[in-house]
């Protein structure tokens, strides 16, 4: 009796250890070191300080769309930028940068793209 006794003692165990080995490699291997990737070209990511300059969930179409529109960070021309176009779309509260209705992603506010138009004031 005390053979079958054993015998069941360690087979629990040696299953209980099995399942403790098998849960901890499958955390370990889901901890991956690559780093993180864009979901639309599977690149990895590079750190992004300036939420203005996070383009991420921005489309490679919409990317070239931004560069065929003219699209520069700083306006050439002082009193065009596009803060005072009537396509700007205002930062949301809590956020530091704007949009435009002609491309998606975050629009610095003193950018300018060739479609500039200006505000019209009723």
């Amino acid at each position: 009796m005390t053979f079958l006794k054993s015998r069941r003692f360690f087979l629990q165990r040696i299953s209980s250890v099995g399942l403790f080995l098998g849960s901890g490699s499958v955390f370990f291997l889901s901890c991956d070191s690559k780093p993180a990737q864009t979901a639309q070209t599977g690149e990895p990511k590079k750190p992004v300080t300036n939420p203005c300059e996070d383009y991420s969930e921005v489309s490679e179409g919409d990317l070239k769309k931004r560069k065929e529109l003219g699209y520069v960070t700083k306006s050439p021309i002082p009193e065009k930028t596009c803060n005072s176009c009537n396509l700007w779309l205002p930062p949301a509260p809590a956020k530091e940068c704007g949009g435009c209705m002609l491309f998606k992603g975050p629009v610095y506010a003193n950018a300018h793209c060739t479609y500039w138009a200006p505000q019209v004031k009723s």
